[in-house]
């Protein structure tokens, strides 16, 4: 199938719009899971990091979520005083301190995951096996060309 220039542009604006609303949708699904849990958005964001990425320090955190080191900080006290994170002072250099994801944080992250797959399956039982396949190869496309 080959566009115009102007088919494009519209093809183009409507993707960025269904994925836009995908990502609302997908947040708020989030949000409501979180709920059952005594866990804020931000938390449960920095806790992914973690999760995904391994250890790192608070800068590097920062970072990733786009907020200030201080409100990083903040973050991360509370979820230390949640049993979720620990500081590590790294061995090789004591003034390095790490975020470390705990027993209590994997659990929780891993539940919550779970529950978000458990939605999107409810969604995708109607689509063909080709369908899902489609979606995954292309999702995978796009994420690997954005990265």
């Amino acid at each position: 199938m080959e566009f115009n220039q102007n088919e494009y542009i519209d093809v183009v604006a409507n993707i960025e719009k269904d994925l836009r609303y995908i990502s609302g949708i997908i947040k708020q699904k989030g949000r409501e899971l979180l709920n059952d849990y005594s866990i804020t958005l931000p938390q449960f964001i920095a806790l992914q990091w973690l999760f995904d990425e391994g250890d790192m320090t608070i800068g590097e955190l920062s970072t990733k979520m786009y907020l200030a080191f201080s409100t990083t900080t903040d973050l991360i006290d509370r979820m230390e005083k949640s049993n979720l994170v620990k500081r590590v002072r790294a061995e090789n250099d004591r003034r390095v301190v790490r975020i470390h994801l705990l027993q209590e944080g994997q659990k929780l992250i891993d539940e919550v995951i779970k529950k978000r797959q458990a939605y999107l399956r409810e969604l995708f039982k109607d689509y063909s096996p080709d369908d899902l396949a489609q979606i995954q190869h292309n999702l995978m496309r796009l994420h690997h060309d954005m990265r």
